[in-house]
Parts: C-alpha cells; sequence; structure tokens
C-alpha cells in the first residue's frame, strides 16, 4: 500500500516548511528502521513542499494509521518539529490518489509557479537519494520511475514549462519594477546550489553583465570559473553586499548568510557616504526623511531564493533594502494558464490510472501464480499417467497443455477485472471454495484517500 504525507505551500507555513526542509529530508531511514511493516520511503523536500512517500508491506485492509503515527515520529525527530504541529500540517493521502499527486507534482502542476521546471529535478533526485541509502522499494521505484516519464509527456505536449517559468524567473519578474536597468546593475549571487546555475542563467537573459558570486561552502571560485564571472572571497563579502544593487540568494545553509549587521558593517567599510555605495540602478518607492537624518541610502534588492531563509527578517530595517523572500513570491504567483493545465492535468489522470490498474492487477499475482500451479500439476500429472498407459505421442501431451491454457484463460481475465474494481476478496473466496487454494495477499492497493491526520 502507498501512503504519502504531505506538506506544501498551499495546506502549511513557510515556518513549517523550513524545520522541515532541514531535518525532514534526512528522516527516510528513520521511518523504515522504526516500523518493520514499512518496505521502502522516498522523502521529497524542496522550497515549498515536504512529502514522504511510504510503501507499507501489510495484509489488504488494514489501518495505514500506525505507519503514518510512526513516519511522523520519525520526522519530528529528524526535524525538531512536535508531532502535533506535523499531524496539523501533513495531509494523508493512500491509495490510488498518490501515484496521481507525485505525477501532478513532477509536471510542475502543484508549485508555487505552475510548469516550473526545477521540480522534476527534484524528485529524480529524492529518489536517487533513497537509494543510496536504501531505502527505496521496488514499487516506490516504479512510482518514481513512472511520475518522472509523466512529467516529459505533459512537457512534451502541453504549454506547461514551455516558457521555462520557475521561482527564480518569477521572482526576477517582480524585481522587474525595481530594477530599471538590469545591463548596469551590480548584482550579488550567494550560492552555488540548487538554483544559483538557474538565477545566473535568468540574470544574464535579462541583461545583467556585471554579476559575482560568494559561496558559504567556498565554492565559489570553482562555479566562476565555470561561469565566467568573479568570485568574492570571504573577507570581501559584507563590502559586497553593501555595493551591490541586487542580491540574490540560494544556498543549502541552514543559517542566515545576510542580517542587518552584516550590511551595516560592510557599510562601515566601504564608507559612510550612503551614495557612494552603489549607482541609481534601483528604483525605490518616495520615502520621507526626517530633515536631521542625512541622505537616504539608496535602495537596495535583496532576493531570498532559500529555504531554510538566507536572509535575517531584520535587514528590513536596514534603511534603504527591500526584501523579497519565497513566501512573498508564493503570493504574487500568476495565475494558471486552464487550458495548457487543464490538458495536463488529464495526461497526468490518465497515467495514474494506469499505473494503479497495473498495481492492483499485481495484487492478485500470488493468487493467480497459485491457481496457475495448482492446474500446471493436474496437467503434468495427467500427462505423466498417460504416458504410463503407453500413451506418450506429442498429440496428446499437446492437446492436454492447449486444455491448461484455454482453463486458465478466463480466470486470470477475471483477476485482471476484480483486481481493477478492489474486488481481490471476491476471486480469493472463489479459489478458496472451488479449488481449496488459499492465499493470503502480502499487500494491496486501497481506494483513493485524502484527509488531515487525526491524533
Amino acid at each position: 500500500m502507498l501512503i504519502l504525507l504531505s506538506a506544501s505551500h498551499k495546506n502549511s507555513t513557510f515556518d513549517v516548511l523550513e524545520k522541515l526542509s532541514v531535518g525532514g529530508g534526512s528522516s527516510a531511514t528513520r521511518m523504515v528502521e522504526q516500523h518493520g511493516p514499512l518496505s521502502g520511503a522516498v522523502v521529497v523536500a524542496t522550497c515549498n513542499r515536504f512529502e514522504a512517500y511510504l510503501d507499507l508491506d501489510e495484509p489488504y485492509g488494514v489501518s495505514p494509521l500506525p505507519a503514518v503515527f510512526a513516519a511522523i515520529e520519525a520526522v519530528s525527530a529528524s526535524s525538531g518539529l512536535d508531532a502535533e504541529v506535523l499531524r496539523d500540517n501533513l495531509t494523508l493521502v493512500h491509495g490510488n490518489g498518490v501515484a496521481e499527486h507525485l505525477f501532478a507534482v513532477t509536471s510542475g502542476l502543484e508549485s508555487v509557479v505552475v510548469g516550473e521546471v526545477e521540480i522534476a529535478g527534484q524528485v529524480r533526485r529524492a529518489l536517487e537519494q533513497a537509494r543510496a541509502d536504501g531505502t527505496t522499494s521496488p514499487e516506490l521505484e516504479r512510482l518514481f520511475q513512472r511520475a518522472s516519464q509523466t512529467s516529459r509527456g505533459v512537457k512534451n505536449r502541453t504549454g506547461i514549462g514551455s516558457a521555462g517559468r520557475s521561482i527564480v524567473r518569477l521572482a526576477l519578474e517582480l524585481a522587474e519594477s525595481r530594477v530599471s536597468d538590469w545591463s548596469s546593475a551590480r548584482v550579488l549571487l550567494v550560492g552555488t546550489g540548487r538554483y544559483a546555475g538557474a538565477s545566473l542563467a535568468a540574470l544574464r537573459d535579462r541583461g545583467a553583465e556585471n554579476v559575482r558570486v560568494y559561496s558559504p561552502s567556498g565554492r565559489a571560485v570553482g562555479f566562476a570559473a565555470s561561469h565566467s564571472i568573479d568570485a568574492v572571497p570571504t573577507e570581501d563579502f559584507a563590502a559586497e553586499v553593501a555595493r551591490a544593487d541586487v542580491v540574490v540568494t540560494c544556498t543549502l545553509r541552514d543559517d542566515h548568510v545576510i542580517d542587518a549587521a552584516l550590511i551595516e558593517r560592510g557599510r562601515a567599510e566601504i564608507g559612510t557616504d550612503p551614495f557612494a555605495i552603489t549607482g541609481a540602478t534601483i528604483d525605490a518607492p518616495a520615502r520621507l526623511c526626517p530633515a536631521d537624518s542625512g541622505p537616504e541610502a539608496p535602495p537596495q534588492l535583496i532576493i531570498d531564493l532559500g529555504l531554510p531563509r538566507n536572509v535575517a527578517p531584520d535587514v528590513t530595517l536596514v534603511p534603504g533594502v527591500e526584501l523579497l523572500d519565497l513566501e512573498t513570491i508564493s503570493i504574487h504567483a500568476p495565475l494558471e494558464e486552464l487550458n495548457a493545465t487543464t490538458e495536463a492535468r488529464e495526461i497526468v489522470g490518465k497515467a495514474a490510472r494506469k499505473f494503479s490498474d497495473v498495481a492492483e492487477e499485481q495484487s492478485l499475482t500470488p493468487a493467480v501464480v497459485a491457481l496457475r500451479s495448482y492446474v500446471f500439476e493436474l496437467r503434468d500429472a495427467e500427462i505423466a499417467r498417460a504416458r504410463s498407459r503407453g500413451d506418450s505421442s506429442e498429440a496428446t501431451e499437446s492437446a492436454l497443455r492447449h486444455l491448461a491454457g484455454v482453463l486458465l484463460h478466463t480466470p486470470m481475465v477475471r483477476a485482471r477485472d476484480l483486481a481493477r474494481a478492489g474486488e481481490q476478496d471476491a476471486y480469493l473466496t472463489g479459489l478458496d471454495a472451488l479449488f481449496g487454494i488459499d492465499v493470503t495477499l502480502p499487500a494491496a492497493g486501497a481506494a483513493d484517500a485524502a484527509g488531515s491526520i487525526a491524533s
């Protein structure tokens, strides 16, 4: 049985998502170790969602809640979030709804920006991490591989994502109202992680030419060399932040890389005249300045794409600084393109139904195998009996083999139809009543289900 625990920008707060992004991603191993019936777990943790996909190896009809509560305890231990908070912020989905949800997520239909291009890679890397940790399972492998195939189908057959929309590009679109000339803007890119390359490409698309990079982890030199920009050494970081018209942060650090104190220190290092810090590239709204406050500081725009947050909220207290973070970006996300989204969801729904049909058919595989073994044993016994009576002709053996195949055809078709209808019990009951074949299924799918998690 497939189970999903999901928290996203749609049903949770960014404070909770921030904590989940720090520790929640490492919870898969703990989940599998602490709850024996869990045969696999894959965790997808991105800047605006946390999802744990679980494979529960329990007999058909068994409640998933013990596994759910065990998983929540594991996430709580990894993230530091109280289990009660997690129950309030996680949505439970199990059965056929899991595939449709993952396929929609991977296709970018559930993102802050519909059709964002990064999510498919993030889902793929989550599966790779589960493989490295030894927490995946055959069913989760099939689920995630099918999700990648569906994502490619949506991308190739619809307008979703055709413009390369992403969190990065949306952030820069929102910044357009503040940046009058990207070509003359002094830009500092902080981080060389998952969004750094996309951020640099998006900046260059807008004409940005004066871009530097700083890496808290010391990777700036390599990144700068491969992208033909300048690297900022650690000792110059504060001053470079103060000089920049636009700062874009996208690191994987779990602490603040920029705060008010750092900006103030940088301004002090480069001089006390605020107008010597930077040019007039950034347009700021009019401000009223007290007569004795001196000249107004030039506006600076900081775009924080990190989760956990790379930038401390107190930077907005520094004169001239404006902060655009993920929470603000999500509020201004554009409406979906209805036609493309509708077509994409049809593709996702069809793929999910096909995935579930295969899963349901496989749920009765042990019963079908048992019936085939039963019939083949009878067939082989009759062939042996015929031989013992002197009839060893190929015609007799061929006729008996053909008869066995004909007899099995209808039961095998019925197994598929009953499994798709969720009536596995009827098939098992029939086998037991007619042939005395008693089969206990190790696990089976459940009907679609989603909702809150009861405490």
